[in-house]
């Protein structure tokens, strides 16, 4: 039962993008304004996540350091090749590119405090509410994104429920050897390093900057290890 959250936030997720795959045909003068209008309403939301760090230092030595290990391990490059490997099997989008929608589409909806939050409600106390808020939210941003970025978004669901779910089941136990005080330091401290991820994935979505994202995911393992001391 305890998986049910992350299931309907995998399924929302597909919904969304097979809705969104039927509304593509729109002139690209309107999908470059609803791309940009996408990519200043993610940098806002993370913007606004990044500010609310009570330990800023923490934050900006997570990044280096999580930043580091993920060019060590060529984070970005392999969520690429994946997202390429999609491409030459599922072949063209039509619309965008399938590792283009499908990397982007996954930072969007990994990262960030929600899907954490959510997936420890749903393990701990059985309770789906957050993860079926952010099913509503990630099924609405899969069809808007869908529209510009093509059908690859359709396959962000897979490694959305694949690491909530893992969350979920990590939780049934998590409390009995984590402090309290250290799980809400914890994803207090995540929530700003989130944001400022999401805050580089919407300036690229502006075409502004060309971030590799992928590569700063690490900080949220080096968030975790500050904190403990």
């Amino acid at each position: 039962m305890f998986l049910i959250g992350s299931l309907v936030n995998g399924l929302a997720i597909a919904a969304g993008a097979l809705l969104g795959k039927m509304l593509t045909r729109i002139p690209e003068g309107i999908k470059g304004t609803v791309m940009h209008a996408i990519g200043l309403a993610v940098s806002v939301l993370g913007l606004q996540m990044a500010l609310k760090s009570e330990n800023f230092l923490l934050v900006i030595i997570s990044l280096v350091t999580g930043a580091l290990a993920g060019e060590l391990l060529r984070l970005d490059e392999r969520l690429n090749s994946l997202g390429e490997w999609l491409e030459r099997k599922v072949g063209s989008s039509g619309t965008g590119s399938i590792s283009q929608g499908f990397v982007t589409a996954t930072l969007i909806f990994v990262i960030g405090a929600m899907g954490v939050i959510g997936a420890l409600d749903s393990g701990i106390r059985g309770n789906h509410e957050v993860l079926f808020t952010k099913s509503l939210i990630d099924g609405i941003t899969a069809l808007i994104l869908t529209t510009t970025l093509g059908i690859g978004v359709l396959f962000s669901a897979v490694p959305v429920f694949l690491y909530q779910g893992t969350i979920a089941l990590l939780a049934t136990q998590i409390d009995r050897f984590v402090p309290q005080a250290w799980m809400d330091a914890f994803i207090l401290e995540m929530t700003a390093a989130g944001g400022i991820m999401i805050l580089a994935i919407g300036l690229n979505l502006l075409g502004m900057t060309n971030i590799r994202v992928a590569n700063l995911l690490p900080a949220i393992v080096s968030v975790g290890i500050l904190v403990s001391f």
